[in-house]
């Protein structure tokens, strides 16, 4: 659902002092943003504002959530917005959208004479190879890990590869069905491995190497990437940058590596990266025809090609950086849906025609309202059936859980002035406390282990995780929280079923929710300590 920043403000149950405070700290944390790629109004660029005001009207009756959006024409900002609690200060989990960055650090070690796209890759891991090297694993090549075309029959990067300690011995000994370069088969795993071999021939990490070569001259700061056991950046995704750091990216790309008069990338990786290398398969039992579908427009190095002669790099739940040479434009977009090529199709619904070949007289009514939509954006607390109820009964009582999988010992539900709940749990590694707004968001930060597509508690990364925390009575018995991780796409729900004595705690995540699937982790019951 999706409200106001006004109204999301008004949730929180602020004074008109606070909102002022509130309204003061925003500001001030916007200004600390390093702002690289001039503004400009849409139609100076071509671009009309009701066709950016249309593609909005869209989102909103979509099923998609949005947590940003940013729209380049001829190198200008024309429009941006992010859904609060999201905001341009703050990093977004960018999951796939990360192979697109490995796929520029292989360019630029390819430039400097590091490696070549027809290495094999068995020539940079004596030590790790199986004992016996396969004809096919032999001929496997760089520029195979780059266009997904390793020959393995299924995706490794699901099956248990993530919690061993050695992730590139583990990979060599897959076995490899098919020949390499020859069928098309999407593998995070492959990515990872070209980060193994640039952090091998450079001596440094993915994220240490990229820095002065591609963050700092595009002014990219606090960017942080997910590392496995060894230290190697997990290259295929863990990557963690802000929206405009996407459009800059997307940006370097359409200039064909150019970056203030300086060529940061070489034009002839740009074109190679981004130019069809090889045909994904049709589905079995395909939804659209051919030519409609985005994922059937042909693979590069880690970039896709699109329809109307686009490409882009995108990550899970709709991370995306869509580059449009034909328009000259960038567009980066953060989001959580289960329904990618939707917003590819909003996208080109609303927003391509809307740009056109010159620039447009004024249009002063819809600028002003697109801005004030932009800047209001926000995604709303969820709202409950019931207000402190049962909260008299509960509130402040620790109930003792009963042996369980997760370790949890205790837990209690205490209510709190200005309307906000206080959750305690307690298991084997500590206390853990998160504070939820009453029909409202409350923001502060929690160790839990946030929801992950790719999870493992192995994996080096944040502890400490910023949240906006709501809680809401859905009938008398039953309390529910949500927890939004508002520097990743997904929210967690914790959801606390009273009766008498006794309390029952399910969990489940976005995620679970858009896929119609059950949480993995079992309910815990316990009793009131008396």
């Amino acid at each position: 659902m999706q409200t106001t920043r006004r109204q999301f403000i008004q949730q929180l149950g602020m004074t008109s002092a606070a909102f002022a405070l509130s309204t003061a700290f925003s500001l001030d944390a916007f200004s600390k943003v390093k702002v690289s790629l001039p503004r400009s109004a849409p139609e100076l660029q071509g671009m009309d504002s009701a066709g950016i005001l249309a593609f909005l009207e869209a989102i909103a009756q979509s099923k998609h959530e949005f947590h940003s959006l940013m729209i380049v024409r001829h190198g200008q900002v024309v429009a941006e917005g992010w859904w609060a609690p999201y905001r341009a200060d703050l990093r977004h989990t960018m999951y796939s959208m990360s192979k697109s960055f490995t796929s520029t650090a292989v360019g630029l070690a390819v430039a400097e004479g590091k490696l070549k796209t027809s290495d094999l890759v068995v020539s940079f891991f004596s030590e790790e190879l199986p004992s016996q090297v396969s004809d096919h694993l032999a001929a496997l090549t760089i520029k195979d890990l780059l266009t997904m075309s390793v020959g393995h029959a299924v995706d490794p990067t699901g099956q248990g590869i993530r919690n061993e300690e050695n992730w590139v011995k583990m990979f060599l000994a897959l076995p490899i069905v098919h020949k390499p370069g020859s069928t098309f088969l999407y593998n995070s795993m492959a990515t990872y491995m070209c980060s193994a071999i640039v952090q091998k021939v450079t001596g440094q990490k993915l994220i240490d190497y990229l820095k002065p070569r591609l963050f700092e001259p595009l002014g990219i700061e606090g960017a942080d990437w997910e590392e496995d056991f060894k230290g190697i950046n997990t290259g295929g995704w863990g990557l963690r940058v802000r929206t405009e750091d996407l459009a800059k990216f997307g940006q370097l790309y359409l200039q064909k590596g150019v970056w203030n008069g300086k060529q940061i990338i070489p034009k002839a990786w740009v074109e190679e990266a981004t130019s069809f290398h090889i045909q994904q398969p049709s589905p079995a039992k395909p939804t659209r025809p051919k030519e409609d579908n985005d994922w059937l427009q042909g693979y590069g190095y880690q970039f896709w090609r699109c329809r109307h002669n686009a490409y882009r790099g995108d990550g899970a739940y709709g991370q995306y950086t869509i580059v449009m040479p034909d328009q000259d434009a960038v567009i980066a977009i953060t989001s959580e849906t289960p329904d990618m090529q939707g917003i590819l199709d909003l996208v080109w619904t609303h927003l391509l025609p809307a740009m056109k070949s010159q620039p447009l007289p004024a249009n002063t009514a819809s600028a002003r309202l697109l801005k004030r939509n932009m800047s209001t954006l926000a995604l709303s607390a969820p709202k409950g059936k019931v207000l402190r109820a049962n909260a008299a009964e509960v509130s402040g009582q620790s109930f003792r859980i009963e042996p369980n999988p997760h370790n949890i010992e205790s837990v209690s539900l205490s209510y709190r002035e200005g309307d906000t709940y206080q959750w305690v749990m307690n298991d084997a590694q500590g206390t853990h406390k998160i504070i939820c707004g009453l029909g409202k968001w409350a923001f502060g930060e929690t160790d839990i282990p946030r929801p992950n597509l790719v999870p493992s508690q192995k994996i080096r990364g944040e502890k400490i995780a910023k949240i906006a925390a709501s809680g809401v009575w859905n009938d008398p018995q039953t309390f529910e929280i949500t927890i939004r991780y508002y520097e990743s796409p997904h929210r967690d729900y914790v959801i606390c079923y009273f009766e008498d004595d006794k309390i029952r705690v399910s969990f489940d995540t976005s995620i679970n929710r858009m896929s119609g699937t059950k949480d993995k982790r079992e309910p815990i019951e316990g009793r009131r300590v008396v």
